[in-house]
């Protein structure tokens, strides 16, 4: 599969998270994430915002959804989003009512193994349970937590390549990342490379960070391609 690039708008200012996809889908980038926090802070508003200004870029919602599965899916695709997202710790009908408004709303769904022990077998659980494609997800809390505790840093990159090698669709992943290693994610088979924060957005502030970012963004997608 062709490597994919993707931003997270992990933002929370609808002007700011359009003006931050401009300059990304400029400098090359595949396809847009509303971020959750752009989800929690326009809603379904933020994403007809980006469908109405980028009405052929790809959407994800990073809804994370763990309920009411059909339903989230289904606004969202009514919304313009082309992914939805909803996660491993979820009850498997939630999965499977989600995959099934998938189908039926021409959306591809996303399952997320965030805070999930076992991601290898969660992410095989997905892909049977239909999922498209597989999140593999060390969640910020987690992360800055254990740091706190022990000052052991943790990363995606620590069994991407068993998760990769546990499926039969696309992988991505995403997590404290630094450019480098986001840059690295494809040498492990994952195709679907994610800019967000730190990289891009701020991961206290949900503002874009005071770098360059178009040099930031135009650099990522040359090195990738």
């Amino acid at each position: 599969m062709k490597t994919i690039l993707q931003i997270s708008l992990d933002l929370i200012d609808l002007n700011e998270a359009l003006d931050t996809a401009r300059l990304a889908l400029a400098a090359g980038v595949d396809w847009l994430e509303a971020g959750t926090p752009l989800i929690l802070a326009e809603g379904l508003h933020g994403v007809r915002a980006l469908r109405r200004e980028f009405p052929g870029a790809p959407i994800v919602a990073d809804l994370k959804t763990m309920d009411g599965g059909y339903l989230e899916a289904e606004m969202m695709a009514k919304a313009g989003a082309t992914h939805v997202v909803v996660m491993a710790r979820a009850h498997e009908e939630t999965i499977k009512c989600v995959v099934k408004a998938g189908r039926d709303f021409g959306v591809k769904v996303m399952g997320d193994t965030m805070a999930c022990d076992d991601k290898v077998a969660a992410s095989r659980h997905l892909e049977d349970l239909g999922v498209d494609y597989i999140v593999h997800h060390t969640g910020f809390d987690e992360r800055v937590g254990i740091f706190a505790a022990t000052g052991r840093r943790l990363s995606p990159l620590d069994d991407l390549k068993a998760v990769v090698e546990a499926v039969n669709i696309p992988v991505q992943a995403v997590g404290g990342l630094s450019i480098e290693e986001a840059i690295s994610t494809p040498q492990y088979g994952a195709s679907l490379v994610v800019i967000g924060a730190p990289l891009a957005i701020d991961s206290h502030a949900f503002s874009v960070t005071s770098n360059d970012l178009t040099a930031i963004l135009s650099e990522i997608v040359r090195r990738i391609r």
